[in-house]
């Protein structure tokens, strides 16, 4: 499995080597996700991020996400909350105080906003979900989702982004989420049977048939798990 590190020191040539190799791996997954017909590009910091989601996302757009890490440490959660959209997070309520079902909702919302698990360097998205509801929106829906991912969600193949769920996404989230699971004890997948399993439904999105609906933007730094 790929482990890339960015080191921060100034003037550091390996750092810059580092930099160069780790964007031109970026540049080859785009270039993946674009031959499958989802509209990909790297952005170099989060500024960009944000800067190219307003230009997407009109205040009028119903607008829904998945939980992420990734989206929260870009601060897209706190653009999308503080920006005056139309923002369906978890626990918004109804005029008359009844809260939304946001995740049934979001199939009807206009933008769906979320990470990846993994990102093939053959242009594919691997996701694990417990719910569902998050690989369920990405598939269909929302008229457009976008896609948000440091390098180090980017793999090699299938097979790579399988591994990396069952050794780090999966431990790193059921330890955020206190659940009881085996990954959570050994930090890898231990194919746990119980009501806290978060590995349930998997999903790999290759090429699109309605070209552009998931956009993927794709950063020069660790993000998320």
């Amino acid at each position: 499995m790929h482990v890339f590190k960015i080191y921060k020191k100034e003037g550091n040539k390996m750092n810059e080597n580092l930099k160069k190799s780790i964007t031109l791996r970026l540049n080859a997954a785009a270039e993946a996700l674009n031959k499958n017909r989802m509209e990909a590009r790297v952005v170099g910091s989060r500024e960009e991020l944000i800067s190219e989601i307003s230009k997407l996302i009109s205040k009028t757009d119903k607008v829904f996400s998945g939980g992420s890490e990734t989206l929260k440490e870009t601060g897209v959660i706190d653009f999308l909350n503080n920006g005056g959209y139309d923002y369906y997070y978890r626990g918004r309520k109804n005029a008359d105080g009844t809260e939304i079902d946001v995740l049934r909702e979001a199939f009807f919302g206009d933008w769906y906003l979320t990470s990846a698990n993994a990102i093939t360097l053959n242009g594919e998205l691997y996701n694990v979900d417990g719910n569902a509801n998050r690989v369920a929106a990405i598939s269909y829906g929302p008229k457009n989702v976008i896609v948000v991912a440091g390098y180090n969600k980017i793999v090699a193949d299938i097979n790579e982004a399988v591994e990396r769920v069952k050794g780090i996404a999966a431990p790193a989230n059921c330890v955020r989420l206190d659940k009881k699971t085996g990954c959570a004890v050994t930090g890898h997948c231990t194919n746990c049977k119980g009501d806290d399993r978060i590995c349930c439904a998997y999903t790999v999105h290759g090429f699109q048939r309605f070209a552009g609906r998931i956009k993927v933007f794709l950063l020069p730094e660790e993000l998320g798990y």
